[in-house]
């Protein structure tokens, strides 16, 4: 029976064969493989979720509730469910939080970077999903994936003061946290059990069953599991080094060789820590804070009163040790301030119970030009409008005539250049 110019069946054809990355020995490296992912997978774990709940912590210090003044998020609905007035005690708590979230996010960069090359080839399988199950583990992947760059990019381009990102680092990164969290989430109920019986499995001595990490055909090893995780560790503990100077004042400061130290050098004298915005940047005129021209506005209750600086000086002054740390994760060690404290000046205005203040400043560039304090900051005895650091007049970087500074607050709040305190309900 003649079959020419008769065409086979599509369903008898061959299957083409994957090419490219699709091609499972199209990866080749003997370091892939379920045990080497689980190791970094269960480190990445434990990581994440600090940065996590630090990163929360950090974005309920700002006092995000005091809308409009502080709320840099709006809309956030359900995902502030966690808010909660943020306490003055201990001190260093910020200092502490965000120097923990900024230098762990640097010190998982070669984690994650390894992460991500260890289940690359798990991009490119094929078919995209063979079951549901499957199927919501790539989507939780993909999210995953893009959450953790975009989070991770966004977090060092901050740290480094290069906002080239489009909008608010603010909810960009709020944001992004919820999704790349929510997505980590997922991953972890769907591989947690996985990855625990890579580990156990390994830890008895049993070899790697065939999976889709393993390569099929594998070159020749240049280095062993264990020297890549050294690797890996290496370059964490080296960003660690270079970074984690930045919560310190001294020599230490100059080993956060790969990190901004704070700001512009702040040279010499009892005015010598770390600044983020000089008075010019801020757009400051020297001649509206001379003694003749500047006066703070209070207004309260009772009223609104005007006072100059030698009235300022005429009230009770107390004294206070504490630091400043910023959202990009360095910070001053304790530095003594002098100055009014903020409950007396609520007072003067009709309120003897503290309450909420809205404080203005000068400044006219830049974000943060006006801020908010809760009404617990109002009543700490340490909570001032400073005049003095360190025994001597507040430089003009450093905010003079006057500023605020409040135990464990963020430093955008410790407003600078203050021209105005409205106390009452915001």
């Amino acid at each position: 029976m003649r079959t020419y110019g008769r065409h086979m069946p599509r369903s008898s054809l061959p299957a083409r064969p994957a090419r490219g990355p699709f091609a499972p020995d199209f990866w080749r490296s003997p370091l892939r493989g379920p045990w080497f992912t689980s190791v970094l997978g269960v480190v990445l774990l434990a990581g994440v979720t600090v940065l996590f709940v630090t990163g929360l912590l950090s974005y309920a210090a700002y006092n995000p509730d005091l809308s409009p003044v502080n709320d840099k998020t709006p809309g956030k609905g359900i995902l502030g469910f966690y808010l909660f007035p943020w306490p003055t005690d201990p001190p260093w708590l910020y200092r502490l939080t965000q120097g923990v979230h900024v230098t762990l996010g640097l010190v998982l960069v070669p984690v994650l970077l390894a992460k991500l090359w260890s289940v690359v080839p798990k991009l490119f399988t094929l078919p995209p999903a063979r079951s549901l199950t499957h199927a919501l583990e790539r989507i939780s992947l993909l999210l995953l994936v893009g959450g953790a760059l975009f989070e991770f990019t966004t977090g060092i381009l901050n740290i480094q003061l290069d906002y080239v990102f489009p909008g608010s680092f603010y909810p960009l990164h709020f944001y992004g946290a919820w999704v790349f969290f929510g997505a980590f989430a997922a991953h972890v109920v769907l591989k947690a059990p996985v990855a625990l019986r890579n580990l156990r499995r390994m830890r008895e001595g049993d070899a790697e069953d065939a999976d889709e990490l393993v390569a099929p055909r594998p070159d020749p090893p240049t280095v062993s599991r264990r020297g890549a995780f050294g690797l890996v560790g290496g370059g964490s503990l080296l960003l660690l080094v270079t970074s984690a100077g930045r919560s310190f004042d001294g020599p230490l400061r100059e080993t956060a060789v790969l990190t901004p130290h704070g700001g512009p050098e702040p040279g010499g004298g009892p005015g010598a820590f770390q600044i983020n915005k000089t008075a010019a940047y801020a757009g400051i005129r020297p001649a509206e804070t001379t003694q003749e021209a500047w006066r703070l506005v209070v207004t309260g209750r009772s009223g609104t009163v005007r006072l100059d600086r030698a009235e300022l000086l005429g009230m009770p002054l107390h004294g206070a040790s504490l630091p400043i740390a910023c959202v990009e994760g360095w910070s001053t060690s304790d530095q003594w301030w002098r100055g009014v404290r903020l409950r007396d000046l609520a007072a003067l205005v009709g309120h003897e119970e503290p309450v909420d203040v809205f404080v203005e400043s000068l400044q006219r560039r830049g974000a943060f030009r006006h801020g908010a304090l809760r009404a617990d900051q109002v009543a700490d005895p340490r909570s001032l409008l400073a005049l003095f650091v360190n025994g001597a007049e507040l430089t003009a970087d450093h905010g003079y005539p006057a500023r605020i500074i409040v135990p464990a607050a963020p430093g955008v709040l410790a407003t600078k250049w203050v021209a105005r305190l409205t106390f009452g309900e915001l």
